[in-house]
């Protein structure tokens, strides 16, 4: 709606070309931004090492900004092609891009922030969609869920170690004292911490017998600290799993990561085919069907 249908087909052209990896010209149109997403990236680092900047300073920033307006037309592309615009900006990817070509204008205000392009390394996680989709992305997808699904698990678990954290600060600072580098409780806290994740970076360390006993059994149940969480994940990951998705993309809510026989978005329940002027989702379709009954 509101497009001919030579304009139309154009258009569906163009985001099977942008938004789908599986076709031939998606597969290529991917692997070619890849490789100017990496060539970008590059001219950044090297711009940041001062005898390479001092060579070809000139030629580094014409490289990074035209690389800057090669990725500006694709995102306004993008914007145009997608049959919701509003989606894919507000999307993961959608963000990734936007925030991508942002610091090269700002850096025309605020010239450090031309390093925040590096930004664009984010932009390699398409990647994940040349590599033939469905391995890579039902792994993410697969992790993601197992890590919402852990959420009030290791929150709980957190909190637990936190309340432990104050009770051993608290101790450390009673028997060592500020004569041995514990001057208050929160430096107890940091402490404890510290001894508790295994770091031990050393500048606090206890000097009585009894504080180095309380280290020792701090340290040893960092390991059960490191453990338990893992386990959590873990299980997870085995539930989520029994689930398998591919790389099939939604052009309404952008998701992608759906079961290999799907017809449909599994969130928002558009169709996984659009016809090149519009999609359809199931309620729509039963809606328009007609009354075999009638």
């Amino acid at each position: 709606m509101g497009f001919n249908r030579p304009v139309s087909s154009l258009r569906h052209r163009v985001y099977q070309t942008i938004f789908e990896a599986e076709t031939p010209a998606g597969k290529l149109f991917d692997v070619l931004l890849l490789m100017a997403i990496v060539g970008s990236i590059a001219a950044v680092v090297l711009e940041s090492v001062e005898p390479v900047q001092q060579m070809y300073g000139p030629q580094l920033y014409l490289v990074e900004w035209l690389f800057t307006a090669l990725f500006t037309i694709e995102y306004f592309v993008r914007l145009w092609a997608s049959p919701r615009p509003h989606r894919y900006a507000f999307s993961f990817f959608g963000a990734v891009d936007l925030f991508a070509i942002l610091p090269s204008y700002l850096s025309i205000f605020f010239a450090s922030s031309q390093s925040l392009v590096v930004i664009r390394g984010l932009r390699l996680l398409r990647v994940f969609r040349v590599l033939k989709l469905g391995r890579y992305l039902g792994e993410g997808e697969i992790l993601l869920k197992a890590l919402a699904a852990s959420r009030f698990k290791i929150t709980i678990f957190v909190g637990s170690v936190l309340s432990g954290v104050l009770i051993v600060g608290t101790t450390i600072f009673m028997i060592e004292g500020p004569e041995h580098g514990f001057h208050n409780i929160p430096e107890g806290m940091y402490w404890a911490i510290v001894t508790l994740t295994t770091v031990g970076y050393g500048d606090l360390a206890p000097a009585t017998p009894l504080g180095r006993l309380l280290a020792s059994v701090v340290m040893i149940l960092g390991y059960g600290v490191i453990a338990v969480p893992t386990g959590i994940v873990s299980a997870e990951i085995a539930v989520a799993g029994r689930e398998h998705f591919n790389s099939r993309h939604c052009s309404g809510c952008q998701l992608e990561g759906h079961a290999p026989d799907a017809d449909f978005c599994r969130r928002c329940g558009l169709s996984l085919s659009p016809s090149p002027d519009a999609s359809v989702s199931p309620a729509t379709e039963l809606q328009s069907s007609p009354d075999k009954s009638s």
